[in-house]
């Protein structure tokens, strides 16, 4: 009788086992099938360095009209030539993908969204949104309408360090936050070898919206837009120079931004100008601060403590919040509601108003107010 029971319980440990299995299988989700349009933005090459790899999204076409770029991207990472194409509109017909990601200028965003969002097709672009509002309430318009997702690709958002600085924010583990300094930039695009096909269209202020203000000052307006909770900010300071006039001859090289809200600042700090690539942030409230040390690191000091800590490692995130294609996949299976993250529409939208104010800040030499969209 004894060994009887013994059976029926490993029969029954077995048979759970593969139940259990069998569950995880069905409740795996297949992998988005994602287009890229346009390889002008060198960000793109991450993003081909990580799709093999990825289990949460699929390639399925290339938008680039230039066939001269195509083909040299096509060799370089010997892709598929059935990939490509040299339409949005032609590639969304055949494929009707679940995602296009913008790889274009940043002029651009708003005709490649546009374009997606009337054939149900959702969005991620690389940073920032647009280069004014009025594109950024055209694209807003676009997703409600069609009720599409419209996400932005920071490539600080995928950080451990912020991630654990704006958790303690939200805890209110430093209380209540005063002041926050971003300091975002490297040498220069020229100076770390930016691509023929990249160089001319970011360092002119139509196709880009500026030069260090919005390639680097849009990582801290997206930072304090989280921290402030999606509040319109009160105004916009900003200073702009340009340290390197015969290289930079259309764009400032360097910026700083002081962004007011009620009972606290952010200060945005970018430049083509530092001495090396830099992402940091400082994040100081009335019971304590944070300082975050590149994508993993951070430095805490809490009130009663007379020294700020060693640096130490952030917390490692969860595999959908760690980088852009898991994040998107679990977004557009209803795994993630990204209303008020780093990359979600709302949030981009103050972003954009902010980099537009800063602009219009530094052409006017005074200070902008701001009110909320409309």
């Amino acid at each position: 009788m004894l060994r009887y029971v013994r059976l029926m319980l490993t029969a029954s440990v077995v048979i759970s086992a593969g139940a259990i299995s069998l569950l995880a299988q069905s409740a795996a989700k297949p992998p988005i099938r994602v287009a890229i349009v346009g390889l002008t933005h060198g960000h793109v090459r991450g993003f081909l360095h990580t799709l093999p790899d990825s289990s949460s999204a699929r390639l399925v076409a290339i938008v680039e009209p230039n066939q001269q770029l195509a083909e040299q991207y096509r060799n370089e990472y010997k892709l598929d030539p059935s990939l490509f194409y040299t339409d949005e509109e032609t590639m969304i017909n055949k494929l009707h993908p679940d995602a296009v990601l913008a790889y274009g200028t940043i002029a651009e965003h708003r005709k490649v969204i546009e374009i997606a969002a009337s054939h149900g097709v959702n969005s991620m672009v690389e940073k920032p949104l647009a280069t004014t509002v009025e594109d950024a309430i055209a694209i807003r318009n676009a997703a409600q309408e069609h009720h599409v997702q419209v996400l932005v690709n920071y490539e600080t958002t995928w950080y451990n360090s912020n991630a654990e600085a704006l958790r303690e924010a939200r805890a209110g583990k430093l209380g209540t936050v005063r002041k926050i300094l971003v300091r975002d930039g490297h040498e220069g695009p020229k100076e770390i070898g930016v691509g023929p096909e990249w160089l001319p269209w970011l360092t002119d202020p139509k196709q880009n919206g500026a030069g260090a203000l919005f390639d680097f000052g849009c990582y801290g307006a997206d930072l304090a837009t989280v921290i402030n909770k999606g509040a319109t900010p009160l105004s916009v300071t900003a200073f702009a120079q340009t340290h390197k006039p015969d290289i930079y001859t259309k764009t400032e090289d360097d910026a700083t931004v002081i962004v007011a809200y009620p009972g606290m600042q952010a200060i945005l700090m970018p430049s083509w100008d530092w001495s090396f690539a830099v992402k940091n942030m400082e994040v100081y409230g009335n019971e304590g601060e944070i300082f975050t040390v590149g994508p993993g690191n951070i430095v805490t000091r809490y009130k009663g403590q007379k020294v700020e800590s060693a640096i130490y490692p952030a917390p490692e995130l969860r595999q959908n919040e760690s980088n852009s294609l898991d994040y998107l996949a679990a977004v557009l299976h209803h795994e993630i509601d990204p209303k008020g993250d780093l990359s979600s529409l709302e949030t981009n939208m103050i972003v954009v108003q902010i980099l537009d104010a800063a602009r219009t800040s530094i052409e006017q030499g005074k200070t902008v107010t701001l009110k909320p969209l409309p």
